[in-house]
């Protein structure tokens, strides 16, 4: 099971992707990679994990690379813009399997970027089958990005994050007035370097 390499419609160009189609998916899977500027790309290693425990699950994937990363067009927005481009990665990925549910996927700024998204397609009407949100960066969310409220969610934060502060996510967890779940993954930094084992085990059965 090997992805296919493409190229999508975005909202300003191409977007380069990655995507597996299972023939028998009992669902879909989008996965966000981290903060652009800092090098983060649809080939970084937490993001191949998530995808491939999406894979494991049963789940046809989606990752693809933000404006300006690899072969995508445009240059980096940091804000709404990579929610714009997620947006139209899901648009083509619900295109392939109408009546399959959508799980999202983020580490890092991926969170923000699937959380803001998460938020737009439910309050669009659409449901979601979940939405994990991986060492997240969660300062960036603010009112005009709202995380959804109906999916079930799943925060998994490294308790040795040398990038985002864990405190600020236990806070915003904390705050959350809807049920969620908070898993603290122990002696792991911000990469799971060495952890990448105990991630997928996290997210499996979950899915």
């Amino acid at each position: 099971m090997r992805e296919t390499s493409l190229l999508l419609d975005g909202p300003v160009g191409q977007l380069e992707a990655l995507y597996l189609d299972l023939p028998d998916a009992r669902g879909v899977a989008l996965i966000c990679h981290p903060n652009p500027v800092q090098g983060g790309t649809m080939l970084n290693k937490v993001v191949s994990t998530l995808q491939r425990s999406a894979r494991d699950a049963g789940l046809a994937t989606l990752r693809f690379n933000y404006r300006g990363v690899g072969a995508s067009a445009g240059s980096h927005d940091m804000h709404s813009g990579e929610v714009d481009d997620a947006g139209a990665a899901a648009t083509w990925l619900r295109a392939q399997y109408p009546q399959l549910p959508l799980t999202l996927f983020g580490f890092s700024f991926g969170g923000f970027v699937a959380a803001s998204l998460g938020g737009r397609l439910e309050a669009q009407g659409q449901e979601l089958a979940g939405l994990f949100m991986v060492a997240p960066a969660v300062a960036r969310l603010c009112e005009d990005n709202q995380p959804p409220q109906r999916c079930p969610l799943t925060l998994i934060q490294p308790e040795q994050d040398e990038v985002i502060d864990p405190q600020q996510v236990y806070a915003w967890s904390a705050a959350l007035e809807r049920p969620h779940e908070l898993l603290k993954v122990a002696e792991c930094g911000h990469f799971f370097h060495g952890k990448l084992t105990d991630l997928k085990e996290l997210v499996l059965p979950r899915l």
